[in-house]
């Protein structure tokens, strides 16, 4: 089975071509949905102050994805290949085992946040809707920016 996508050509579209602009590019876009993502939270906290309509509880998904995106993008590319670290705390398994991790937790995040929406705010119906549905989008967002952020840009991130 590997190898049928061989001959198949995807055509290239050359108005999409950063070259040397893509890490600017994929910085910028992941920073917008990661302050777009917090923003629709801090909006919904600040229409609904009650415990009622929106449990501050209801706050530790998107700081535990957060935390995700962090350890997500602390780990380069060439360190999971294992091209460029050779020393320290296990080496490229260690890297590899950091990234997991911080795969877990985003998942687990997204997770969590589909869970309050769907649970407290759809099934059961609170209203208010809006606070269910900035904490599913705040994680989404930060989701995806930090798959924007780790694999959108090169790996020379200054360069």
């Amino acid at each position: 089975m590997s190898g049928f996508l061989d001959n198949c050509n995807v055509p290239k579209c050359d108005c999409i071509e950063l070259g040397e602009r893509r890490n600017l590019v994929a910085s910028i876009v992941s920073g917008v949905m990661f302050f777009t993502g917090w923003w629709m939270v801090i909006d919904a906290a600040a229409i609904y102050p009650d415990n009622d309509q929106f449990n501050h509880a209801y706050h530790t998904p998107g700081a535990i994805s957060t935390l995700a995106f962090f350890v997500i993008n602390s780990v380069s590319n060439g360190q999971v290949r294992g091209e460029s670290y050779t020393t320290g705390c296990l080496g490229q398994t260690g890297a590899r085992v950091w990234l997991f991790v911080g795969f877990l937790l985003a998942f687990g995040s997204l997770i969590a946040a589909s869970w309050i929406l769907f649970g407290f705010y759809v099934v059961e119906g609170f209203q208010p809707d809006w606070p269910g549905i900035a904490v599913f989008l705040q994680n989404a967002l930060i989701f995806f920016s930090a798959m924007v952020f780790k694999f959108g840009r090169t790996e020379d991130l200054w360069g």
